[in-house]
Formats: structure tokens, sequence, C-alpha cells
């Protein structure tokens, strides 16, 4: 599983999150971003061309090396600094309410710990700042839930611990956060991987 986890999943994550559906809500998360910016799983970095002239650094928190190199070759593209932190969104190496706004894109679905994520995000954002997601998870018809419970364990093993099942709305706000703007629903595709939740936090 090395070689698949280290050279063909980081490609095939690359591939995937390059589908055009996606654009307009990267477009939107993205363009709300201010200040200081903490992105969680930069991943390969297709969201760093979207900032905007309000941000004044973007801290790029990415765990897998083949990842965080890829990125850095589309760093030049950004209209704002870059700094990459080689780590985990479960220990994230800053100090305490030390940035303005946190972003997450098609992330919190395979972090292992995620309230533990969550807790440490709540952690670093100043009073007053903001967390702006786009995520998949878990879908409101029973169906569909269904079948998201039984292809997660086969599902999760193959694309990096991808969850198909995490309810995004209650994690958040479990974790200390208020949300202040919610939208939710399908895109084309298969439906229990294409049930989004895009909005906006505060924490409490």
């Amino acid at each position: 599983m090395g070689f698949y986890n280290d050279v063909i999943l980081p490609r095939l994550c690359d591939l995937a999150m390059r589908n055009k559906q996606l654009l307009p809500f990267r477009e939107r998360v993205i363009g709300a971003a201010e200040g200081r910016v903490l992105e969680i799983g930069v991943g390969s970095g297709l969201n760093l061309p979207f900032y905007r002239s309000s941000v004044q650094e973007v801290l790029a928190l990415e765990p897998s090396p083949r990842l965080v190199r890829m990125a850095r070759g589309v760093s030049n593209q950004a209209k704002t600094p870059v700094s990459f932190l080689e780590a985990s969104a479960e220990a994230i190496p800053l100090d305490q309410h030390c940035v303005d706004t946190i972003v997450t894109t098609w992330t919190m679905c395979s972090i292992p710990h995620a309230a533990t994520a969550l807790a440490e995000m709540r952690r670093v954002l100043r009073p007053g700042g903001k967390l702006l997601f786009v995520e998949h998870g878990q879908a409101p018809d029973a169906g569909v839930r269904w079948w998201q419970d039984r292809l997660t364990p086969v599902w999760k093993c193959c694309s990096g611990g991808c969850h198909l099942n995490r309810p995004i709305r209650s994690m958040i706000e479990g974790a200390g956060f208020a949300i202040d703007r919610i939208e939710t629903g399908y895109i084309p595709g298969p439906r229990p991987m294409t049930f989004m939740y895009e909005g906006s936090a505060r924490p409490n």
C-alpha cells in the first residue's frame, strides 16, 4: 500500500479534484477568505490561484509530502504569499488565535480524527474569525445514507481514508462553532458521493 498511497493516490486525488462541477464551490469559498488564512489539506494546490488580494498570507497545511511538492509547483500562481506546513490537522503547528480565516475544501471526510482536527482549528482561529468550508458528507435521504454507510468501509481503503457518511454540520457545531451560513444539496453524480455542504462558521 506504500506505493499506492505515496504515488498513485495523490495523482488520483488531484484528478478527482479537477472536476469542473467543483469549480463554482471553490470560487465562492476561496473568494470569501480574508487576512491570514490557514488552508487545511491544501492537496495539490488547486485552490491557490483563487485567493484574492484581501488575503495577506496563506498557510497551506498538508500531511502528504508528494501533494506538498505538487502544490509548491503551482504556488507561484497565487496572488499572495504561500507558506507550506507539512503537518496533520490533528496537531496544527501554530499558536493559539493566530489566523483570521480557515478554509477546508473536501478535506474533513478523510481526516482520521476529525473532531480533534476541528478542535485544533478552533484553537488557532482568532475570536471573530471564520471557518469557510465545502465538504461532501451524510445525505438527508435514508436510502442514500444506507448506501453511504455500507460503502464507506471499502471506499475509505482505496480513497485515502475518505468517509462518505460524515455529518458535516453536526461535526462543526459539536466542535464549538456556530454556523453562520450553510447550503446543502446534491451535485450530478452518484448520490452517495455527491451530497455537498457549503457555508461558513465562527467560533462560539
